[in-house]
């Protein structure tokens, strides 16, 4: 297969104190909307509307693309080994609120039982 060749970007691409724009802005949102879908344990817990800067939002790509990784026991390419969690430990359930519904009955209720109580 034929190589691409890539342009190296300027020096002036890169500076973490610019303000985010909306692309930026839009993808930060989409990454939180995959971070919630992590046990609690693995999210970041940023609040993402405190973003500014450029560096603050690469910081908060890096950080959850590397949570993201590690709860599926991937890494990205290049990227230093991750360490897997134990068998059994990978993902967290959260669990279900008590119902307040009273208990439904286990017993069977035949036709002819529900026309004798419904003529009472």
């Amino acid at each position: 297969m034929e190589s691409i060749r890539v342009p190296k970007p300027p020096k002036s691409a890169l500076n973490k104190d610019r303000p985010i724009s909306s692309l930026l802005k839009t993808q930060i949102r989409h990454l939180q909307e995959a971070e919630f879908r992590l046990p609690a344990r693995a999210q970041t817990n940023i609040y993402i509307n405190a973003i500014k800067t450029e560096g603050e939002a690469a910081d908060y790509i890096r950080r959850v693309t590397a949570n993201l990784h590690a709860e599926h026991g991937t890494q990205p390419a290049g990227a230093a080994p991750v360490k897997k969690p134990k068998p059994g430990k990978r993902l967290t359930i959260a669990a279900m609120a008590k119902s307040t519904r009273p208990a439904k009955s286990k017993t069977k209720r035949t036709k002819s039982s529900r026309k004798k109580k419904s003529r009472h």
